[in-house]
């Protein structure tokens, strides 16, 4: 029996039902999709950690000692300016390698379309998970350089892994849409990289948002990106309280990007059968 011969419910209690019934499949695939993209390598696992360690390091020296940027708050250390965009880096990572990747993520696994007890809706779980896991080895690079030259953060950084969940969210709702998107319009991959790249500019990375005309930041703040990145910068650098409203807005627009875009992919994979 294939995919397309098989009603798909698009309630969000499915979704649940989903993960709990394959959480060992999904586990397995996380690990898989870990371990497997530094595969044959000579340092292997350890290049997850040697990655974000090269990056904090290429973009302090340039940042800080070629164009001798300053945050405008703090202390204005360059030191300081190199966790605080590295910390902006790491919540455009995680949401710009789920978004990458998910054009590719049925089209590349082919073998599960025509599978009738494959749950296909897992796929951008996975692609997910793996970026959780990348983001957090990044935060623990965070953590140990901030230790290594400042001292201890605030304590308001423990709350940073709640601040970016409805980042998560959102990325999963984006995933499931281009996953489906990918199946039938093969120049969504090419299109979502030069999105991302122009947000990655249009987001508060590698400058505050007080700094742009006050026009534009209205513009800005439309980004799924910026309230996420200023609240993480605020718990992680200057142990500014939770901005609890502006979290539930986030949190409100996340779940219904997110369950838009299951919903979306629940009603089109029944064509991706016949596409492939």
């Amino acid at each position: 029996m294939s995919q397309q011969n098989t009603r798909h419910s698009t309630s969000p209690i499915a979704l649940a039902r989903t993960v709990s019934r394959n959480q060992g499949l999904i586990r397995g695939l996380v690990v898989r999709e870990v371990v497997g993209r530094y595969k044959g390598s000579v340092m292997g696992l350890m290049w997850s950690f040697f990655t974000p360690i090269m990056m904090l390091a290429v973009f302090t020296f340039v940042f800080s000692y070629v164009f001798n940027a300053r945050w405008g708050t703090g202390t204005g250390s360059k030191t300081e300016f190199a966790l605080v965009l590295f910390a902006g880096l790491m919540a455009f990572n995680l949401f710009a390698e789920c978004c990458n990747r998910a054009p590719l993520l049925v089209t590349g696994n082919l073998g599960y379309v025509k599978k009738v007890v494959f749950p296909l809706e897992v796929l951008p779980v996975v692609s997910l998970a793996a970026g959780v896991f990348h983001f957090f080895v990044s935060f623990a690079v965070w953590f140990v350089f901030h230790l290594m030259m400042i001292g201890l953060p605030p304590a308001t950084f423990l709350l940073t892994p709640l601040a970016v969940l409805p980042l998560v969210l959102m990325a999963l709702g984006f995933s499931w849409l281009l996953a489906s998107l990918g199946v039938y319009l093969r120049d969504v991959a090419q299109v979502v990289g030069s999105l991302t790249l122009v947000l990655l500019y249009l987001s508060p990375i590698f400058y505050p948002i007080s700094v742009m005309p006050e026009q534009y930041q209205a513009v800005m703040r439309v980004s799924p990106l910026t309230s996420t990145v200023e609240q993480m910068r605020g718990l992680m650098m200057w142990g500014h309280g939770f901005d609890w409203r502006a979290w539930g807005i986030s949190m409100g627009v996340a779940l219904l990007i997110a369950w838009l875009g299951f919903a979306w992919f629940q009603k089109t994979r029944k064509g991706f059968a016949d596409v492939l």
